[in-house]
């Protein structure tokens, strides 16, 4: 088997390039996290102010309104999701909006679970966004602002109507703290920890405009919530959820995690910082992907193209002349190839996607990385295009 392309001397220092949970802060080691308030109670004092101090410090770095409410719930992004679908959905019709597996999946529960009677669903393939243009915003909308698995985001929020009567429901677990989310256009945002900002999995955000707590208030569904969706008692907002009174216990380690995580990001400049840092390891792989001949973006329009879960295809003519089984191959081994040398981890495509590679470029990736990164992926090409060669 003979290739043309060395073996790099230079590897990355940290190889973590997964989309979730994604790469630690620099500089991180546990010892970050010796002020825990471990073995104690997230309802005494100490507790709480951890608590609240992730949501003030949640606030300033990500440039909340003072008026929006923020809250931390049980379930990650999927339970922030879920609350606001279940709370917030049925009073007037709906317009879904996906273009990847997780914003399919707020779909799905909506239609099959749910089962409201008017509901509108504008879809579009891996790589690109629907036409945006179609939605009214007399309805509620639900999308994601960022699909991490197709590497599609919305290029802003001047799609939204200011006038809207409706709410906006915005899933923003890979676009919060690497993405500007336009706040006065949304009226719930979610995320998790373990994205952008390489906090622990399990808990969820759920960011609410006055608009929606004025929906939370008037409106009752027709169907019973369970405990953990229950966002109102008396009809009125439970306002504990939204000063550190969790519905549930959460891990005050993981807490302390994202406190960590949220003190550096104010610490290098806040969330100019953070976008800066997105969009520069963004542009390494830009770089690399116009220079090569054998991959490329999944997301079609460069304007609509995400700076965190970056999703890229093998589209080297031989390679693409096999078929799809042939691509899949190549991007399979590529991604366990540059895991068995420990130079990059976890970069394969989501299950549900099209075969090819995600390299995560959030804020807490060092741009050195991405760049020792990128003649590694030309290496393991050539190994695996020389092994499907040898093995037809």
């Amino acid at each position: 088997m003979t290739t043309t392309v060395s073996k790099p001397g230079l590897r990355p220092a940290i190889p973590n390039f997964s989309s979730g949970p994604c790469a630690k802060r620099p500089g991180w080691s546990a010892g970050a996290l010796a002020g825990a308030p471990l073995g104690r109670s997230h309802r005494a004092k100490v507790g709480k102010a951890r608590l609240e101090r992730a949501i003030a410090l949640t606030r300033e770095v990500l440039e909340v309104p003072a008026d929006y409410r923020i809250g931390i719930v049980p379930a990650s992004d999927t339970g922030a999701v879920e609350m606001a679908l279940w709370s917030l959905l049925g009073q007037r019709g709906v317009d879904m909006v996906a273009w990847e597996s997780f914003g399919a999946g707020w779909v799905t529960d909506v239609v099959k679970q749910l089962r409201l009677a008017d509901v509108r669903v504008f879809e579009a393939g891996y790589g690109r966004l629907p036409d945006l243009k179609q939605l009214d915003f007399d309805r509620d909308v639900v999308f994601t602002w960022n699909g991490t698995t197709s590497g599609v985001r919305v290029p802003n929020g001047d799609f939204i109507a200011a006038d809207r009567a409706g709410l906006t429901i915005c899933d923003a677990t890979s676009a919060a703290f690497a993405q500007r989310l336009d706040f006065a256009k949304l009226d719930v945002v979610t995320f998790s920890w373990q994205k952008a900002l390489g906090g622990e999995g399990a808990h969820g955000m759920l960011i609410l405009s006055p608009r929606a707590v004025e929906r939370l208030e008037t409106y009752k569904p027709a169907w019973p919530l369970p405990k953990i969706f229950r966002l109102t008692s008396g009809g009125k907002l439970n306002e504990g959820i939204f000063k550190g009174e969790t519905i549930n216990t959460p891990s005050m380690l993981a807490v302390e995690d994202y406190v960590d995580a949220l003190e550096w990001a104010k610490s290098i400049g806040g969330l100019d910082a953070l976008v800066a840092r997105a969009d520069a390891n963004a542009a390494v792989i830009d770089r690399f992907v116009a220079g090569s001949s054998w991959l490329g973006h999944l997301a079609v329009d460069a304007a609509s193209r995400s700076n965190t879960s970056v999703c890229l295809s093998i589209v080297d003519p031989d390679v693409a002349a096999q078929g799809p089984e042939a691509q899949a191959a190549v991007a399979k081994g590529i991604a366990s190839l540059l895991e068995k040398e420990q130079v990059a981890y976890d970069i394969g495509s989501y299950r549900d996607a099209p075969p090819g590679l995600r390299i995560w470029c959030g804020a807490t990736v060092e741009t050195a990385d991405l760049e020792a990164l990128m003649p590694w992926l030309d290496w393991a090409f050539e190994q695996q295009k020389a092994a499907l060669k040898a093995a037809a």
